[in-house]
């Protein structure tokens, strides 16, 4: 059997992650580097921590290698996945995006909108800790704007 092509990945703290060319190339981004890359010096992923890319990388994988499993299996995966701290959600969110992954974006964008779903603006603040910085009068005015929203 053939030895599948490795490529090397180094995160933004310096963490070098060497991996399947097919698990990298799950990243649209990473692809269209590997495309115009011809030497095999590690492919820099300068906005992504380590421990986030193994994360990425982690999902890249199993999506690849589960492609002809059943589906329910894999949604029980993802649903597993994301089961992190808000932090952890976010820089998954934010590496997804800036890698390409389109599944792996739709996955923690969802994951997000489940936690807010049926949540008041003040639950929503609290859950996410933001500060309101509307005044009384602007709150009034925003929810009269956007009644509909209130409804």
């Amino acid at each position: 059997m053939a030895e599948l092509r490795k490529v090397t990945l180094k995160s933004s703290d310096n963490e070098l992650f060497e991996v399947e060319e097919s698990v990298a190339m799950e990243s649209l981004a990473i692809k269209s580097l590997m495309e115009d890359i011809t030497s095999d010096a590690p492919i820099p992923v300068s906005n992504v921590r380590s421990q986030i890319l193994a994360k990425v990388l982690e999902y890249c994988k199993y999506h690849l290698d589960s492609k002809k499993e059943r589906e329910e299996n894999m949604e029980k995966w993802d649903r597993d996945f994301v089961e992190v701290d808000q932090e952890t959600l976010f820089d998954l969110i934010l590496a997804a995006n800036y890698l390409n992954i389109q599944n792996l974006l739709d996955l923690t964008c969802k994951t997000v909108a489940d936690m807010i779903k049926g949540k008041t603006p003040e639950q929503i603040r609290q859950k996410f800790n933001i500060t309101n910085d509307f005044t009384p009068e602007e709150e009034a005015q925003v929810r009269n704007e956007n009644a509909w929203a209130f409804e």
